[in-house]
């Protein structure tokens, strides 16, 4: 609680409807296939599932654990929430009490946990009621592994306490596989079949020339604390080239900002630049840097630039989502830890289409002089790993045992 209000104080949204946090609910579905997608990039990444779902004719329960989860959901589901086909809640806190009551008001057909999320009461919960717990879109990250394989090993066999899985890889469904997971499926990457807004790469072609005025263009998507003082050295050192710098968090965008003011660059929020329909309110003006202060945009971000930079992979913490670009045919780069996105950025770098930089001075080069990619690259690529929405819907009965 204290840190709901912590955290509330920069994001309301944290705050509010706390007695969905202990479990207590209105109820707009019942049965549905519940989806547990924790923040933003879990959200995305269901998106498409969610889609494939409800076309099926199934009610969606999604639960999140931060606004930016919850608020995606809410955004990209708005006619199907209004339509009592698509309901979005907080997770309950971790207490055996929230869930019970959670799953006797709900009663979900099954429930898909995207990624590598790991809540023992939930799984404990579920098992005790019966309720089919499934990771989905799901990874073992190769250091998570290895340390699950030391100590008590609790993680590991808390990860052979859900139904099943719904895995990226046959690497990963090795490593699940080892700690004692049963009735894995492999199914690929979901976020390849992630529907592209057409909305925001026209709003981006209208707007790109007068942005970046002939000069090549660089979006960095997703950048976390700690990375912001790398980049802005680098933008800096660059002459001729127009960012585009995504923070991650909502709550990070004043600090960028000022950042980026201390720094003498010259820059121009999104928020103060365009309309709510992406169009230009002003003649654009002379910038080095367009702060992308805003939560959904990330297409239309994307569509200014040639390439992106993906961040996260300059901290410990690990690189985030390189799909986005690759579907745009944008050719990626990342920095060294890609630990978290191992697949599909392992299958990238060795098809050519996501180039691996080391360190500032690496990148500082690569975007001089960016390594050659063509668009054939980077769609043999992307078709070879699409069809991950149309694998997990095939999977679900077999799991299920149907």
């Amino acid at each position: 609680m204290l840190y709901l209000k912590r955290r509330g104080r920069k994001d309301p949204l944290y705050a509010q409807k706390l007695s969905e946090r202990f479990g207590r609910y209105r109820r707009d579905v019942s049965n549905p296939v519940w989806v547990h997608a924790v923040s933003l990039g879990e959200m995305r990444s269901a998106t498409p599932l969610i889609r494939a779902l409800l076309a099926q004719g199934e009610t969606i329960l999604t639960t999140h654990f931060t606004p930016a989860g919850r608020r995606e959901a809410e955004r990209e589901f708005a006619e199907e929430i209004a339509a009592g086909k698509v309901q979005t809640v907080w997770v309950p806190f971790e207490y055996g009490f929230t869930y019970r009551r959670f799953l006797k008001h709900f009663a979900p057909k099954y429930g898909l946990v995207m990624e590598i999320e790991i809540w023992p009461r939930m799984i404990m919960a579920c098992r005790k009621q019966g309720t089919p717990l499934f990771m989905c879109n799901a990874q073992y990250p190769l250091k998570s592994f290895e340390k699950d394989q030391k100590g008590l090993g609790l993680r590991a066999a808390l990860v052979a306490g859900f139904a099943g899985g719904f895995v990226k890889s046959e690497g990963q469904k090795s490593r699940f596989s080892a700690v004692g997971m049963r009735n894995i499926h492999v199914t690929g990457e979901l976020r390849f079949d992630q529907p592209i807004p057409q909305h925001h790469l026209k709003a981006a072609a209208a707007c790109r020339n007068a942005l970046s005025k002939g000069r090549p263009s660089f979006t960095l998507t997703s950048v976390v604390e700690g990375e912001d003082a790398l980049y802005i050295d680098m933008i800096r050192q660059t002459d001729g080239v127009l960012f585009t710098y995504v923070p991650r968090a909502p709550e990070r965008f004043d600090e960028v900002a000022q950042m980026l003011e201390t720094a003498g660059l010259r820059y121009a929020r999104r928020s103060d630049l365009l309309d709510d329909d992406l169009g230009l309110n002003k003649p654009a003006p002379d910038i080095d840097v367009l702060l992308g202060d805003s939560l959904g945009e990330m297409y239309f971000y994307l569509g200014l630039c040639d390439r992106a930079i993906v961040g996260g992979g300059f901290v410990p913490k690990g690189a985030h989502n390189v799909i986005e670009p690759l579907a745009l045919k944008k050719p990626v780069v990342v920095g060294p830890h890609i630990w978290t996105i191992e697949y599909p950025a392992t299958e990238a770098i060795a098809a050519g289409v996501c180039q691996l930089v080391p360190d500032e001075a690496a990148l500082r080069a690569e975007v001089r002089a960016p390594t050659p990619v063509t668009d054939t690259q980077i769609t043999s690529f992307y078709d070879s790993h699409a069809g991950g929405v149309a694998r997990t819907l095939a999977a679900i009965p077999n799991a299920l045992g149907r």
